[in-house]
Formats: C-alpha cells, sequence, structure tokens
C-alpha cells in the first residue's frame, strides 16, 4: 500500500526524515540552492520561481507521474505539469553551483540519488514541492518522498551561508582521524619491545 504524503513544515522535521543524509548525498545542498536562488518572495510575501523549469536550465525535466509496479503513481495527479530537479548528468546540470556537483562519483552509490519535483503554473509561479530519492534506476522511493511546505522554503531561505543550514541540520563529511597505535601493544604478548608506531586511519 502506498503511504501517505508527509508534509515537512520545519528544520527538526527535514533532519528527522532523513531526506540528503548522510554524505555524500547532495539533496540537502539542492535544496538549499532552491531555496536561496530559485525562489523570490515579493513585498506581499509571496513566492515565484526565479528560473523557468520549462527551459531545462539546471538540469529540470518535464516529469512523468507514471504508475509504478504495485504502488500507484508517486504523486497525486495535478492539471499542471510537474518538473524534477537533481541529476547531475542531465544536461544543463552543470549550470548549478559546484558545492552541489562536488561529490558527484558518477558511480552506482549514493551521491546523486536525490531529487526535488516542482509543479509550474505558467511562467513563474509554482504549486507545491517534492523531494524524492532514487530506489533503483528506474523508480522513487515512495517512503522516501516529502511535500516541502513554503514556510520551509522560506526558513532555508533565511540562513546566511550552506554551511549554517548544514550544520544546523546535522549534516556532515566524515571525518578521518589518525590513531597512533604503539608496536608494543600489537606485540603485548611477545618479548619484542619497540618505541615505533603504526598510524592506522579511522573514519568517524
Amino acid at each position: 500500500m502506498k503511504p501517505m504524503l508527509q508534509k515537512i513544515t520545519t528544520i527538526s522535521q527535514l533532519e528527522e526524515c532523513g531526506f540528503g543524509q548522510p554524505w555524500p548525498r547532495h539533496g540537502l545542498k539542492l535544496l538549499y540552492w532552491f531555496a536561496k536562488d530559485c525562489i523570490w518572495v515579493n513585498d506581499d510575501d509571496d513566492m515565484f520561481l526565479a528560473c523557468d523549469p520549462a527551459k531545462e536550465d539546471f538540469g529540470f525535466h518535464l516529469f512523468e507521474n507514471r504508475y509504478a509496479k504495485c504502488k500507484g503513481k508517486l504523486l497525486p495527479d495535478l492539471e499542471f505539469p510537474y518538473y524534477l530537479l537533481g541529476n547531475l548528468n542531465s544536461p544543463g546540470a552543470d549550470m548549478l553551483p559546484n558545492y552541489i556537483k562536488e561529490h558527484n562519483t558518477s558511480q552506482q552509490d549514493d551521491s546523486n540519488v536525490d531529487r526535488i519535483i516542482v509543479t509550474a503554473h505558467g511562467e513563474w509561479r509554482f504549486g507545491k514541492i517534492y523531494v524524492t530519492t532514487h530506489k533503483d534506476k528506474s523508480s522513487f522511493d515512495p517512503y522516501a518522498t516529502f511535500h516541502i511546505s513554503r514556510s520551509l522554503l522560506k526558513n532555508i531561505k533565511s540562513f546566511q551561508n550552506l554551511e549554517d543550514f548544514l550544520q544546523t541540520i546535522g549534516y556532515q563529511k566524515p571525518e578521518f582521524r589518525m590513531a597512533m597505535l604503539s608496536i608494543s601493544d600489537v606485540y603485548a604478548d611477545t618479548d619484542t619491545p619497540s618505541r615505533n608506531c603504526v598510524c592506522s586511519c579511522t573514519i568517524l
């Protein structure tokens, strides 16, 4: 049975839902860019698209909300088209900032699985915003698909920089630390004392 779409309205809910995590997934960076650079707010607090998905800049392309096997459609049917953003191998994706693309390996891993889906209502207006994640090459995970509220987009837009946003949400690159291990500890049960050290690399 297809799960009900959860609406994400706060930073804490965004962290809890797991979208874009862990590193090297790019979804949170993509969402930050979308909120900061692809949306503008007028004096009446109305929100508009600052980019036109139909032009396929930044890797936008039409999303066909087809029936998935035994799961129904990923998103509800609307009278407006859906556009997909986030495939770093799509034409036009090279226009995205380097901080989104920098850890894309072009391999079969999680560095290019996250997507944003937006409904466009004319040239500058948009409807609903969703985030989702590939579960395989051809389909998205309905259990990892969420409706992003406009209030959350405004909250993300208010961050001064990407680093503050990622730190607040708990996204970080694994640290590599050098652990010093004494050979005398390794050979504690032998009669071979040594002052030399062996360096081992630990991923935290």
